[in-house]
């Protein structure tokens, strides 16, 4: 005999569940409202409360969340705030309290934050929703944007510590209700935020969080504007221009900016300026020669010319380069505020005509070189130095003899290794040709 085992619910609380007390909680408000209006606010609240009770152990959600708004309003309205932070703590924690109308009276109280001018009232009542939503997963987005809005109010004051260690505290990336776009103006908030504290560290992991597919979509075209602005900012603490480069050819990509014909030209500026500014790699010739194939690039013949010197194999001499590029130059944002933007051009500069000497010469002298550098000695051995040692080029110097070699020795067993392969070969083809040989001699003989 089997017997089913169902769940042991009474027609009393079944009942109780499917009460809609709305008509009740309707009443009670208009009631209680006008009972406040006449000076009778605590008397007021006091029946609210019972009301709220009731709905709350009816399980009516609806009912519930209006009459703790309801209570919540009353305080505002009449100017006791004091009222409003007793209650939010009161009615949060009432036993077997509603998500619903928790929800409910964080978020009415939120549109207060913005409207209370006392900085101290807002504090306090900033700090009190912050404490009810603690650790509650269906108010987390509201403690976030309150989190926001309480470092933001640090930051004004001046105390960007307080500001930063307030919002660097949150995760948004496992907020699963949070929308997309949300979540990527609250990373670019705590990049800014964390560089303002001088933290870099902790902005660039925080960089890391942001997905870049999400940057891509149409609607966040201006929130990939500012993320990489801020990426910008950090890659210009460590003098990184190559990522500086990659950073303004993302925003050079956007649309909006595709349409915007001075910002695209100034974007594209900006692009050349980083591009000569980099240390010469693989990565760095690459990029030049497709940022010299942009069509928009005519349109500031000036900075065509300028990658053009760059892609060219023939020295540049720094004198007429300086002359040439400095008005223009000095215009741009990058030699206004870094310090080192000029030097770290001239060794970009010498850099490149080494490799144009490397190409040319197999062995020179190195009074020579430094004449063709307008260098002393040791300067262009220096410089030499940090390119064999970037293994940019390959060089020997020779400093007895004064001479300076960019051939490369060849080790005798490679040597002979590839004597032993092209022998190798030759003989299979001599065999071949032979057998070729063979096989048309039959035929005719056959014939």
């Amino acid at each position: 005999m089997t017997i089913g085992l169902e769940p042991a619910v009474s027609s009393k609380t079944k009942d109780k569940m499917e009460q809609d007390l709305s008509p009740i909680a309707d009443k009670s408000c208009k009631e209680n409202r006008e009972l406040a209006k006449s000076g009778k606010l605590i008397e007021a609240i006091e029946n609210l409360l019972i009301t709220e009770k009731q709905c709350r152990q009816a399980e009516d959600s609806p009912s519930t969340s209006k009459i703790a708004t309801g209570i919540i309003k009353l305080c505002y309205e009449a100017g006791r705030l004091d009222l409003v932070n007793e209650k939010l703590v009161l009615l949060s924690k009432r036993r077997g309290q509603l998500r619903p109308a928790i929800k409910a009276i964080v978020q009415e109280s939120m549109v207060y934050v913005d409207q209370i001018t006392d900085m101290k009232q807002k504090l306090e009542l900033i700090d009190t929703l912050r404490t009810i939503s603690d650790g509650k997963i269906f108010v987390e987005n509201e403690r976030a944007r309150l989190t926001k809005t309480l470092s933001k109010i640090k930051e004004d004051e001046g105390d960007i510590a307080s500001a930063a260690k307030i919002l660097q505290d949150l995760q948004v990336e496992t907020y699963g209700t949070m929308e997309k776009r949300e979540k990527i103006t609250f990373f670019i908030d705590q990049m800014r935020i964390c560089m303002n504290n001088k933290d870099f560290i902790r902005a660039q992991l925080i960089g890391n969080k942001v997905n870049r597919k999400t940057l891509a979509e149409d609607e966040n075209q201006d929130l990939k504007i500012d993320y990489f602005k801020q990426m910008i900012r950090y890659f210009s603490h460590s003098a990184n221009y190559i990522e500086i480069a990659r950073c303004y050819l993302s925003i050079y990509d956007t649309p909006s900016v595709e349409k915007d014909t001075p910002q695209l030209l100034q974007t594209l500026k900006y692009i050349c300026i980083y591009v000569i500014l980099s240390a010469s790699s693989n990565e760095q010739s690459d990029l030049l020669n497709r940022v010299y194939e942009f069509k928009p690039l005519t349109d500031i013949q000036n900075y065509k010319d300028l990658l053009n010197q760059f892609k060219t194999l023939e020295l540049i001499r720094w004198s007429t380069f300086f002359e040439l590029n400095k008005p223009e130059l000095d215009s741009q944002t990058v030699f206004k505020t870094e310090p080192n933007a000029w030097e770290d051009l001239r060794k970009r500069v010498i850099e490149h005509n080494i490799r144009v000497i490397s190409t040319y010469y197999q062995k020179i002298s190195t009074g020579r070189l430094a004449e063709l550098l307008d260098l002393s000695l040791d300067e262009s051995e220096k410089f030499v130095s940090d390119l064999v040692s970037n293994k940019t080029i390959f060089a020997k110097i020779d400093r007895p003899a004064g001479i300076a070699t960019f051939t490369t020795t060849n080790d005798p067993n490679k040597v002979l290794n590839a004597w032993a392969n092209n022998i190798t070969s030759l003989l299979d083809l001599v065999e071949k040709t032979n057998h070729l040989v063979q096989r048309e001699f039959m035929l005719h003989k056959i014939n």
